[in-house]
C-alpha cells in the first residue's frame, strides 16, 4: 500500500531513470522505491542512490525472506532466495525448546526464519559489527543472543553438547573468483561474507570441525554451497564425525549439506 502521493509524471521518471541504469525489474522496482518513500524528494534520492548501481536491499533497507521482512543496511550481506532452501529444512528439523545457533548469522534471516516455526532458544553469531547490529533488529522479540566474534568462540561454553541445530551460511566463493561476482554482490556487500579462501572450503572446515563439540546426540550441522563443491563439502563433513547428505532444489539453484551427529564425542560423556 502506498505511503506516498505521486502523479503520473514523477513515477514515469522514476521507471526511466531505472531503465537507464540497467535495471531489469524497472517498474517492480519503482513500486517498491514508492511504497517506502515517504516523500517525493526521498524518492528521488532513493532512485538515485538504486541508479548508481546500490542494490535495491539497501536503498529499501530491508528484503523479503521466508515471507518475513528483514532489515539489511549497507555493508551487510543480503539473503538470498536461495537460501530459503536452507532455512526450511531447518525448520522441518527443529522442535520447540530446541538450542538454535544461526553460525555466519549476517541479518539473521535463517534465524529469524527458524523462529518462525518454532520456539526455540536461539543465539546468533557474526564477526562483523555491522552484521550484528542488524541482526539484534531482526531478532529482537525472539529472545535471540545475538554474539559478535569469530565462529564459536563467543558462545557460552554451556551449549556445548545441547546444540539441536547449526545454521550455517558460510562464506564458500573461492577466493579467484569474487572478481567473477555480480557487481552488486562484488562492490557492495562485505568480502569476508563472500570469501571462502583459496579453494571455497577454508570457513567450511573450521565450522565442521568443532561443530561436534556442540551438537547434542543426532543434532544436525547444516550448510548451504554450491552444486560444485557439494560432493567436497560432504566429505569434510564425514571427515569430522558428521554423517552428511546433500539435498537440492532446481528450482532454486540451491544445495545444502546436513551433517548429523553419528557418535558422542569424549567432551560429551
Amino acid at each position: 500500500m502506498r505511503t506516498l502521493r505521486i502523479n503520473e509524471k514523477l513515477e514515469r521518471m522514476v521507471i526511466d531513470k531505472l531503465l537507464h541504469a540497467g535495471c531489469v525489474f524497472a517498474e517492480e522496482e519503482a513500486e517498491l522505491l514508492i511504497a517506502e518513500a515517504k516523500t517525493s524528494d526521498e524518492l528521488l534520492k532513493m532512485t538515485e542512490s538504486r541508479a548508481l548501481g546500490a542494490p535495491i536491499e539497501y536503498v529499501l533497507g530491508y528484503t523479503c525472506f521466508c515471507g518475513l521482512r528483514i532489515n539489511v543496511e549497507r555493508n551487510v550481506f543480503v539473503p538470498r532466495r536461495r537460501t530459503e532452501f536452507l532455512a526450511e529444512k531447518a525448520k522441518a528439523i527443529v522442535q520447540d525448546g530446541d538450542r538454535v545457533v544461526d553460525l555466519c548469522c549476517g541479518s539473521g534471516a535463517i534465524g529469524a526464519a527458524i523462529a518462525s516455526g518454532a520456539d526455540i532458544h536461539l543465539h546468533a553469531v557474526d564477526i562483523d559489527e555491522a552484521a550484528v547490529r542488524c541482526a539484534k533488529r531482526n531478532l529482537s522479540g525472539l529472545g535471540a543472543h545475538v554474539y559478535q566474534g569469530d565462529l564459536y568462540s563467543v558462545l557460552p561454553r554451556s551449549l556445548k553438547g545441547s546444540v539441536k541445530m547449526i545454521a550455517a551460511n558460510i562464506p564458500y566463493v573461492p577466493t579467484g573468483f569474487i572478481d567473477l561476482l555480480p557487481q552488486e554482490a562484488r562492490l557492495h556487500e562485505p568480502k569476508s561474507a563472500l570469501d571462502g579462501g583459496e579453494d571455497g572450503f577454508m570457513i567450511l572446515r573450521k565450522v565442521a570441525a568443532e561443530a561436534p563439540e556442540w551438537l547434542a546426540p543426532g543434532g544436525d550441522l547444516m550448510i548451504e554451497t554450491s552444486g560444485r563443491q557439494a560432493s567436497k563439502a560432504a566429505e569434510i563433513f564425514e571427515e569430522s564425525g558428521l554423517t552428511a547428505r546433500i539435498a537440492k532444489d532446481k528450482d532454486l539453484d540451491a544445495t545444502v549439506i546436513i551433517g548429523r551427529l553419528k557418535r558422542l564425542q569424549k567432551s560429551q560423556i
